[in-house]
């Protein structure tokens, strides 16, 4: 262990070699969550001056479907070009797709714009896990990693202001272009800064996945159809489609010379699998908080969706505070807050199911707080197994994988709130009784996944026990 880090703390980041290094990955974690919040603030705006109301999910679709495909081939990228390359070309190819959406003069062209959008934001947030590996020594990955996690907080904050200022002004091109200047300002801030890193052959051109990334696509669109399914029967039918071509991608990766995941990716007999399986099913769990609660808060409690939005985002602050405080906690303790962290989610998801049909509104706050908590706790010791556990050859692979999982996660989750929302009755014209069955529901179905969640932390405890 590094004497120095561990007597130092948090100020052994505060080095001046490390500082710049720090802003360009904060920064690239940043400028992709917050445009989730910042686009569905204009989002009015941007219908009335060029359409397609009923394509409105479908920014967000486009978004995260290219953000889940961009992540999963992060690591055949870098290997091809070296993490710095990768990292900088995400963050002008994020430009190039905010540009489209500011130019857009149709809701086709603005959804065009997102989707390319995506693909550079899931390039910076999965590569940014990689150069946490590659430029930070191993005693300092939690913290970094917590910071990491504390953005996607900010975002919560910084999203809407940002939107909303233009918004205000009904310059919804204006939010675009703003946000397009950041990224070309990353991208040379971050070819500074970011250390280099060896790459392959330049002769040698990355062979594409086609098989892989068309099954992930196909699950993405799986999921995606189960927004807009009516029946039950068919909504589960998109769930299982989901699963299987997950499962099928996943089998044909194992075998693949260039994967996308580790080769022991959801293995019950490795640290790294383990941990894989962790992080997927707290996104799962995490999802329905930030999907369904503000909705319900609106609808059975009066609350008006900003103060139900910043309700919502007490968790995501709360995230923060945890993450930062654990960050420097013994390994010992580190994995008791992977069995402590998902538990706390559970239990905030029961207090959540039981407080919200009928309140009292008081009531709904500390399970809130409680969700965040838990995922703050553990998540960034989550990453770190991650990182730490993978096979020889594998690390950068590894690092990768944590965005593509945690983005996966959060798809599926939310096109199983959905199905439970939808088989509750909250689809039946939102009336007040529907509502309220999909209030307790929904988040009462979310409890397994995080005890399940917990349960393989303590299988995650036992393997490093051996290991050791």
């Amino acid at each position: 262990m590094d004497e120095d880090a561990a007597e130092v703390g948090w100020l052994a980041l505060l080095r001046a070699e490390w500082i710049p290094a720090l802003a360009a990955l904060l920064g690239g974690v940043l400028l992709h969550s917050m445009n989730v919040l910042l686009v569905a603030t204009v989002l009015p705006s941007i219908v009335d001056e060029v359409g397609g109301a009923a394509l409105m999910s479908w920014l967000t679709t486009a978004f995260l479907a290219a953000s889940i495909v961009a992540a999963s081939c992060t690591g055949p990228l870098i290997a091809f070009a070296g993490a710095k390359r990768i990292f900088c070309a995400g963050a002008l190819v994020f430009c190039a797709g905010t540009l489209l959406c500011a130019f857009a003069p149709t809701m086709y062209q603005v959804i065009a714009g997102r989707f390319v959008q995506g693909f550079g934001g899931g390039l910076l947030s999965a590569v940014a896990y990689v150069l946490v590996r590659n430029t930070f020594p191993e005693t300092l990955w939690t913290r970094v990693l917590a910071l990491l996690a504390g953005v996607w907080s900010i975002s919560v904050l910084v999203g809407p202001l940002v939107g909303g200022v233009f918004a205000r002004y009904d310059d919804w091109r204006g939010a675009f272009f703003t946000v397009a200047a950041l990224a070309g300002l990353l991208a040379v801030v971050a070819a500074r800064a970011l250390p280099r890193a060896p790459v392959g052959s330049s002769e040698a051109v990355p062979s594409i996945p086609g098989r892989r990334v068309a099954l992930i696509c196909l699950a993405i669109a799986a999921m995606s159809l189960t927004a807009i399914a009516r029946l039950p029967v068919a909504q589960g039918g998109l769930i299982a489609l989901t699963i299987a071509a997950l499962a099928v991608m996943l089998r044909l990766d194992r075998g693949a010379s260039v994967p996308l995941l580790p080769s022991d990716a959801f293995s019950l007999r490795s640290v790294s699998g383990v941990a894989l399986w962790i992080a997927l099913l707290v996104s799962v769990a995490f999802n329905p908080l930030q999907l369904f609660v503000p909705v319900f808060l609106q609808r059975l409690h009066g609350f008006d969706p900003l103060a139900a939005g910043y309700t919502v985002a007490t968790a995501s602050m709360a995230w923060t505070v945890a993450a930062i405080a654990v960050a420097g906690l013994s390994d010992g303790w580190s994995e008791r807050m992977i069995v402590i962290g998902p538990l706390a989610m559970g239990a905030g998801l029961l207090g959540i199911a039981l407080a919200m049909p009928d309140g009292p509104v008081v009531a709904l706050l500390p399970p809130i707080v409680l969700i965040g908590t838990g995922i703050g706790a553990c998540w960034a010791f989550i990453t770190r197994r991650i990182m730490n556990g993978a096979r020889p050859g594998e690390e950068d692979i590894a690092a990768s994988s944590v965005a593509t999982v945690q983005q996966a996660g959060l798809a599926l989750g939310a096109a199983l709130a959905g199905l439970v929302a939808n088989a509750a009755g909250f689809s039946v014209g939102l009336d007040p009784a529907g509502v309220a069955r999909a209030a307790f529901w929904v988040p009462a179905s979310f409890i397994a996944a995080a005890a399940v969640a917990g349960i393989m932390g303590a299988r995650l405890s036992v393997l490093i026990k051996r290991a050791g």
